[in-house]
């Protein structure tokens, strides 16, 4: 696994053992990269789940200036803290090893906004709606950002009030499913 592209480019990042995580392939890193490209130079972006903080790096590498990046794993928290050594990209991220949900709130506590949340849970473990309704809760959506979650394909995302698809794009056997917040009616 490795930084594609940017300032980082070409350096190895190291991976948690084990099947707990599983790292997204440069193919579709490269594809999703270039989906955010528009959007990612000076951004705020969040990256949920984080397992080696090879998302979170990767944007930072392409210019984001910051990134918070977050793990329930001390095992995970501690790779991330050496890809971000390794990577020189440190300064611009932050690493919160906690329960995504208390991050969240941490997050909105704090009034945190940002322009891109990435979201990569196990794929059946039904975190996405729960995890967006949380996003919403705690008002940490820049008012034009938006979320990409990874998924397999058939996820249902409609249960999550407020949200939409505005793309859905394959990426070998991921699916990038890109939300925003509805427009309020009146």
């Amino acid at each position: 696994m490795r930084v594609i592209a940017g300032s980082a480019r070409r350096l190895l990042l190291k991976a948690p053992d084990g099947m707990d995580t599983r790292p997204t392939a440069d193919r579709v890193k490269e594809s999703l990269f270039n989906m955010l490209n528009p959007d990612l130079y000076g951004c705020a972006f969040l990256d949920l789940f984080s397992g080696s903080g090879a998302i979170g790096i990767e944007a930072l590498s392409r210019g984001a200036q910051r990134a918070v990046l977050v793990d329930a794993s001390m095992e995970c928290a501690g790779i991330i803290k050496q890809n971000l050594e390794v990577t020189k990209l440190g300064e611009n991220a932050e690493i919160i090893n906690e329960d995504v949900y208390a991050a969240i709130e941490r997050l909105g506590r704090r009034g945190d906004k940002f322009d891109i949340i990435f979201m990569d849970p196990p794929y059946a473990a039904g975190y996405y709606v729960p995890v967006m309704e949380a996003i919403k809760k705690a008002d940490i959506l820049a008012a034009e950002g938006y979320i990409v979650a990874e998924s397999a394909k058939g996820v249902d995302f409609t249960a999550a009030e407020g949200f939409k698809i505005f793309k859905e794009r394959k990426c070998g056997p991921a699916v990038m499913n890109f939300l925003n917040l509805e427009e309020e009616k009146c």
